[in-house]
């Protein structure tokens, strides 16, 4: 296409490809969402449907709010970085003084009618604010003595939502960390801040002894039948499913067996209906997912964009992998939720803004004749 003058008109980009992978991740989270839950939905609240029907609310509006997220230009979030993360700092410190306890755990703040997690909404706005800083210093991310600096900005809401939330303060970081890596041309820098972490992760499993009880019954979890009760569960689940599994809705492990399976097991039900053929089909899902967040930071129209795209990339990647190695045992029970699949309505929406952040990045992309490089 070409303007009067006759030179070519860059191409508007908008990928939908990637729009299409987050309505299918969306779509089949709530058909295994029902297929997880309905019988202890039937149970607890006389309707099988109870579960899907909330999520299935959580999802229209997250869809709507990333649909309206997409079309503001990304920039403005560059403008209001600040004034996101601090926002989002102070509702995660409100949990520590006001904040409601549920399941052993005070994670939830109630504003009115609104009762969310305010440590998802830490993770979008860590994600926007350091995409500011890093897109503001591109030059001298090299230097150690800058990536301590970030560090040290980012720490307060990471040591804030891991005294309540320890998984979720070591995503946080990790996005933080994975960020600085791909905007750092020195990979050295980040063994050290590896120690670090792992130094500070021990501190706060030492200081809490159900964390302690945690690592004892995954090293262990023969001798600790209660604390790995729902690991030990959810890996008969695995188990039991065989290569193409026992069919959609026939899961014996979900009639009360794994302890809130629609939650953080939900995996484990998925191998055991859906067999390791649908779980891999889950897994490779997620690869797609994160092949076209690559594409989009590639050919992102600045670094601002791109860093976008990599700290929601860090994201989903990190929960993934932690939930996956969760219900295997390959690490101790962290709490960690599947993206799109498990149950959480906060976690859904705020999903669903990140994606929006991404197809507005996606829709800066300009490209004369050409597709944007694969």
């Amino acid at each position: 296409m070409s303007d009067r003058s006759g030179k070519e008109k860059p191409v508007k980009y908008f990928d939908y490809s990637l729009l299409f992978l987050i309505i299918f991740l969306v779509g089949f989270g709530l058909v295994m969402l029902y297929s997880v839950s309905s019988y202890e939905a039937e149970g607890s609240f006389g309707n099988a449907a109870y579960y899907l029907e909330r999520q299935g609310i959580f999802a229209l509006g997250g869809m709507a709010g990333m649909l309206l997220i997409s079309r503001i230009p990304y920039g403005f979030w560059k403008k209001v970085s600040p004034i996101v993360y601090l926002l989002a700092f102070l509702l995660c410190a409100a949990v520590i003084f006001v904040g409601d306890d549920a399941g052993g755990s005070q994670r939830w703040l109630q504003i009115g009618p609104i009762r969310f997690q305010p440590s998802e909404l830490a993770k979008i706005g860590v994600i926007i604010y350091v995409a500011a800083v890093l897109s503001k210093m591109p030059r001298k991310i090299r230097d150690f003595k800058t990536v301590v600096k970030v560090l040290i900005r980012v720490a307060p809401i990471i040591l804030v939502i891991a005294k309540s939330n320890l998984s979720t303060g070591i995503i946080v970081a990790g996005i933080c960390i994975l960020m600085m890596f791909v905007a750092s041309p020195k990979y050295s820098h980040f063994f050290a801040l590896a120690g670090v972490v792992a130094a500070a992760g021990a501190v706060f499993i030492l200081t809490q002894s159900y964390r302690s009880a945690r690592i004892l019954a995954w090293l262990h979890p023969e001798d600790y039948p209660d604390d790995a009760y729902q690991t030990l569960q959810g890996l008969y689940a695995i188990g039991s499913g065989g290569l193409f599994g026992k069919g959609l809705g026939a899961s014996i492990q979900k009639m009360g067996y794994v302890p809130e399976a629609q939650n953080d097991f939900i995996f484990t039900i998925i191998c055991e209906e859906l067999g390791l053929f649908g779980a891999i089909c889950v897994i490779l899902l997620f690869v797609l997912l994160l092949w076209r967040f690559m594409v989009i930071a590639n050919n992102a129209a600045d670094l601002f964009g791109s860093m976008i795209v990599v700290g929601v990339m860090a994201h989903i990647a990190l929960q993934v992998v932690l939930n996956l190695a969760v219900v295997t045992n390959t690490i101790p029970n962290t709490g960690v939720t599947l993206p799109f699949i498990s149950y959480g309505g906060t976690s859904m929406v705020i999903l669903l803004a990140e994606m929006g952040l991404v197809l507005s990045v996606s829709r800066g992309i300009r490209f004369d004749g050409e597709v944007p490089m694969e």
